[in-house]
């Protein structure tokens, strides 16, 4: 069933519930929330104690803010996915753009009988500083983003944000992309992903994980091999040279700080 038309006559939002976790984003989720703003009437934006205005720019175009102190990021969906008024949910990150192919897929998705799988993979492109797009052949990620609440919700794991189903769940996937503007310099990645091996190293804590040392010799050289060829940040030029690095060393610097972790343990 179509949903029903707007006073503008216009077509309706479908049933559809958006929700967006952030912190300091005020200088992207402007546009985050533009793109979305169509297809919902449950606009959903958790924030963990933003400082620089963005809860203001969510609500001034329409969003409903929460305030959730930040618990890691499955938590943090999983507690968004509960604000939700509608079974359908699309989750969309802050530094995230819904395409306009995107949202008008989306749109005929929930026209005529409505959408047939449980949960939709989504393509997401990264957008680097310098880019007003993602780069034609550069690297996607195709994680499930638009599913069914009652068949699907976030694992609550700190440092990974996946949706996981119960039962056999039906799973397709859209054509449209959601380009993702995931860092605003090579210094602000530094920063983000030595926040982030913080997490992971005391993931691995909790969970009881032990990682081979010797990777030490190998976790640098493998993953930058891994990022610019497999990933593709060699079609970035020397500029990719530059976001293959960290992103090497962000993997690095995740064993490092597990095996130190482990170092200090022994002198307790």
């Amino acid at each position: 069933m179509s949903p029903p038309a707007s006073p503008s006559g216009l077509p309706g939002p479908p049933p559809l519930s958006v929700f967006i976790i952030a912190f300091n984003e005020a200088d992207r989720i402007g546009a985050t929330i533009e793109a979305v703003r169509a297809l919902t009437d449950d606009l959903v934006v958790v924030d963990s104690g933003s400082t620089d205005g963005t809860q203001a720019i969510a609500e001034k175009l329409g969003a409903k803010v929460i305030h959730n102190a930040w618990p890691g990021y499955g938590p943090q969906k999983r507690f968004a996915e509960t604000q939700c008024r509608h079974n359908w949910i699309l989750n969309i990150d802050a530094d995230e753009v819904v395409s306009s192919q995107l949202a008008a897929e989306i749109r005929t998705l929930f026209s005529g009988s409505g959408p047939q799988a449980d949960g939709y993979e989504i393509n997401i492109a990264e957008v680097f500083p310098g880019e007003r797009e993602p780069h034609r052949w550069g690297y996607t990620l195709a994680p499930v983003r638009l599913y069914r609440f009652d068949r699907g919700r976030y694992a609550d794991s700190t440092v990974h944000d996946r949706v996981h189903f119960n039962d056999q769940p039906r799973i397709a996937r859209l054509k449209g992309r959601i380009h993702h503007y995931s860092i605003r310099s090579l210094g602000d990645e530094i920063a983000k992903l030595n926040a982030y091996t913080e997490q992971q190293a005391e993931d691995l804590d909790k969970r009881g994980k032990t990682l081979g040392s010797w990777r030490i010799l190998t976790e640098f050289p493998l993953n930058f091999l891994k990022a610019y060829i497999v990933r593709r940040h060699f079609v970035r030029g020397l500029y990719g040279i530059a976001t293959a690095t960290n992103y090497a060393y962000f993997r690095f610097l995740r064993l490092a700080k597990h095996m130190e972790r482990r170092r200090l343990r022994k002198l307790r």
